[in-house]
């Protein structure tokens, strides 16, 4: 029998872990598979091992697992598959395929253009952009984000935009927030490029906060619970199971 696993990656702030089930839910709606539970990579229960053991309880003999995270770093890249790999060893008959993270995708920009558009901002006005990540030491990380920065700006007429980062790589989000404040803006707004909010989104408000300008300085609204979010997700889900022969997902409704 074929089950999905999907990961999310957990949060010390029950809320955000919360939002990540949430949000899955919605998804599991629309595939077909008869086994789905979801898991967290760490901070939070269930855990991968205990989401693969509940797969194998209710009959699972080919497990698809669909990492929930943005971009393929080091959790994607070899946290998670050290953990499938012992899995395969405590469960050896057990398929395994391991799918993709939502990675550069146009659909990625269509929505942050929709976190600029809630704030409602004059679009004549001298605006300044910073799109921050949660940040990486895998430079293959941060290429997909110059990547995504890129299909930002050919999407746009904005002038201004600079990328930054919360931790692991530079320039970092203070030290640009800084900058920007004695630029020649209007005003600036931050869109945090994280899934749900946790201890990072609630340290970028402190910091904004913290900051003593004559600027308005606006902050988005995360990634999670977007439609074309939803969309990105079951089309990773999609790519996965045909890959196994498993049944494709409901199409998009």
């Amino acid at each position: 029998m074929n089950a999905v696993l999907y990961v999310c990656h957990g949060s010390r702030v029950m809320e955000g872990c919360k939002q990540a089930i949430e949000f899955v839910q919605k998804i599991q709606k629309r595939v077909s598979v008869p086994i789905q539970e979801i898991s967290f990579l760490e901070l939070a229960m269930p855990t991968i091992e205990e989401g693969f053991a509940q797969c194998i309880k209710k009959g699972a003999t080919e497990i698809v697992v669909i990492p929930v995270f943005l971009l393929a770093a080091s959790h994607v890249k070899n946290d998670i598959p050290k953990k499938l790999k012992l899995m395969k060893t405590c469960y050896p008959n057990v398929q395994i395929s391991f799918g993709n993270p939502f990675g550069v995708h146009e659909r990625m920009i269509d929505i942050l253009l929709d976190r600029i558009e809630e704030k409602g901002t004059n679009v004549e006005a001298k605006i300044a952009i910073l799109l921050v990540g949660r940040g990486s030491t895998d430079p293959d990380t941060i290429d997909n984000f110059e990547e995504i920065i890129n299909l930002f700006h050919s999407k746009t007429n904005y002038s201004y935009v600079k990328k930054c980062f919360l931790a692991a790589a530079d320039p970092l989000f203070e030290e640009i927030l800084e900058d920007t404040l004695s630029r020649n803006v209007d005003f600036i707004i931050v869109i945090p490029y994280l899934l749900f909010t946790g201890r990072l989104v609630k340290g970028m408000k402190k910091t904004i906060l913290s900051m003593s300008a004559d600027k308005e300085i606006i902050l988005c609204d995360y990634l999670g619970f977007h439609p074309y979010l939803e969309e990105i997700l079951v089309e990773r889900v999609n790519e996965t199971v045909e890959q196994r022969g498993i049944p494709r997902c409901h199409p998009a409704t």
